[in-house]
């Protein structure tokens, strides 16, 4: 499931990362057929540049919890609680395989209950 999710998630990344190479490439060539002419339109294609450099920010994060957990496996620590020590229960772990906390735990870091543990 990880090895599936992160093939997705390089596929998502990488076309992200085409649209807005194609966006620069015709703002730097200086193609006015492609300019647009109402400042909404500016507006608008700015909101979007920004919509998926957040995303692809998202999708690299997801990324490294992906092959951190990868990584947890080839340790033999996958699946147990890097806060607490006990199993993350198994419908945790299919819901969400990167899961570096069981729920309780990871509820008690939003909540800034506990101090996020070394990694």
């Amino acid at each position: 499931m990880l090895l599936e999710k992160r093939r997705e998630i390089l596929r998502n990344v990488n076309e992200f990362e085409d649209e807005a190479l194609r966006k620069s490439r015709l703002d730097a060539s200086g193609d006015l057929s492609s300019m647009p002419i109402h400042m909404a339109d500016i507006g608008t294609d700015n909101y979007e540049q920004e919509f998926a450099l957040g995303l692809m920010d998202s999708e690299r994060k997801l990324l490294r919890e992906i092959d951190d957990a990868l990584g947890r496996i080839g340790q033999r620590t996958y699946g147990i609680c890097g806060g607490t020590g006990k199993q993350i229960p198994k419908a945790r772990l299919e819901a969400q395989p990167w899961a570096r906390y069981c729920v309780e735990y990871a509820r008690m870091l939003e909540q800034g209950l506990v101090a996020k543990p070394e990694e």
